[in-house]
């Protein structure tokens, strides 16, 4: 047990030196960033930016002792940004799909492919007016909202799926049996429209989100019953600015104090199940997110807390799991929570600021087995979310279980594993 611990610090010190050199090097290196913004007049313009987000992982084998290593590339978008009218506005966005898959073994580049992430027609009338259509994301919570760039973590995405975050490009669906007849979207976005806006009852801030789209298709599904999704976020103190509806899970004290509570409804009619067993059923998603962020005293950092609570009924019974190459569309039905503390450090260490911060998740399905997972790091913050490096351990049975695999019968034991991660956009 003594050997067992020892390793585990001494992987996790290993990692935090990393982190530590890189940030050390970057202090004696010029800037980077590229990217900027064409203008024909102040209502015709055009921009450009960019994203990567990389990490090296370390995992202990489910039997324990033997650790796997890889590095990854998470991410690699480029964003396009323009208007061409006082009202109308337009995104573009690319990303590299499937990047990580393959990666450590003779793959390398087989399954990547740059592929069309975000299309938006936006009108943009008043604060308390729009409409995005095409594809965007599926407002649902602060976790998904915050897009993997924006969380306070390098890896925000540790409760279950949505059906949009599903895609016949991934190599397995939601319950793992590598069927994605059901697919939904892809990283969280779907094609439809989404009508959003903004009020300020009694001085505070509150957001509307409605939205439609195509959601899951095939599968249970073959009618093509809509899916309808909205969302409610009230802050209670500074607003929070960000483009539409997206949010973010820090904004490492920019924004002063801010306590927003917000409330999200998923629903799609046959939306879950194989209606080739028989075993179809309505797919609705509940989720509640509080995001509070405190700037301490007397110039003492940055206190952040988030938390998440998700119920999902989905109710197609086992008997949907005896279809030939398993369950079509089985989506997590059940509920899960995440909480997690980050603190702020006030004070410069070479080129950037330290934010240690602890997590925990549980993940509780109704028809498989419970998993939870704790996380502890650290993140040197160098330009907010647009340059950040991150080390952290995980210790749990989510990765061996599965993060949105909820067979029948699933089983995992507790392991370690440890991450080096690099993110930078402009």
């Amino acid at each position: 047990m003594n050997d067992h611990v020892a390793r585990r610090w001494k992987r996790f010190v290993v990692a935090g030196a990393m982190a530590a050199l890189v940030a050390g090097m970057g202090s004696t290196l010029p800037s980077a960033y590229a990217g900027g913004m064409i203008k024909a007049d102040d209502d015709k313009w055009i921009s450009v930016g960019m994203g990567i987000r990389s990490s090296f992982n370390s995992q202990e084998g489910a039997a324990g002792g033997h650790y796997s290593n890889d590095f990854n590339i998470n991410n690699a978008r480029i964003y396009i940004d323009g208007q061409i009218h006082k009202y109308v506005k337009f995104t573009f966005n690319t990303d590299c799909f499937n990047c990580n898959v393959g990666a450590g073994g003779t793959q390398f580049g087989g399954n990547s492919n740059i592929g069309l992430l975000d299309a938006i027609g936006k009108f943009e009338i008043s604060e308390t007016v729009n409409l995005w259509v095409g594809r965007t994301l599926v407002p649902s919570e602060r976790g998904e909202l915050n897009g993997p760039y924006y969380h306070a973590t390098f890896d925000g995405f540790r409760t279950p799926f949505n059906p949009a975050d599903f895609s016949g490009n991934f190599p397995s669906g939601p319950n793992g049996s590598g069927n994605t007849a059901g697919q939904g979207g892809l990283y969280g976005r779907d094609n439809g429209a989404v009508f959003f806006g903004k009020i300020h009852p009694f001085g505070t801030h509150l957001m509307y989100v409605a939205s439609v789209f195509t959601g899951t298709r095939g599968g249970p599904n073959p009618t093509g019953s809509l899916l309808y999704a909205g969302r409610l976020q009230w802050n209670l103190l500074n607003d929070e600015s960000n483009p539409g509806y997206y949010t973010s899970g820090t904004y490492y004290g920019t924004a002063g104090d801010i306590v927003a509570i917000s409330g999200n409804v998923i629903h799609q009619k046959d939306g879950a199940g194989d209606i080739r067993t028989g075993n179809v059923s309505d797919f609705t998603g509940a989720t509640v997110d509080l995001l509070v962020e405190k700037l301490m005293p007397n110039n003492m950092g940055v206190f952040t807390f988030n938390a998440e609570f998700k119920r999902y009924w989905a109710n197609y019974g086992t008997g949907a799991f005896a279809a030939a190459g398993g369950c079509a569309f089985c989506i997590f039905n059940g509920d899960s929570w995440t909480v997690y503390g980050l603190y702020l450090i006030p004070h410069e260490v070479g080129i950037g600021r330290f934010q240690p911060y602890v997590r925990f998740v549980s993940i509780d399905p109704r028809y498989s087995a419970l998993r939870q997972e704790f996380e502890y790091g650290v993140n040197y913050i160098i330009s907010g979310h647009n340059a950040r490096i991150s080390a952290y351990g995980r210790y749990g049975d989510i990765e061996t279980k599965g993060l949105n695999s909820y067979g029948l019968n699933t089983a995992g034991n507790k392991v370690d594993s440890f991450h080096v991660a690099l993110q930078l956009q402009y």
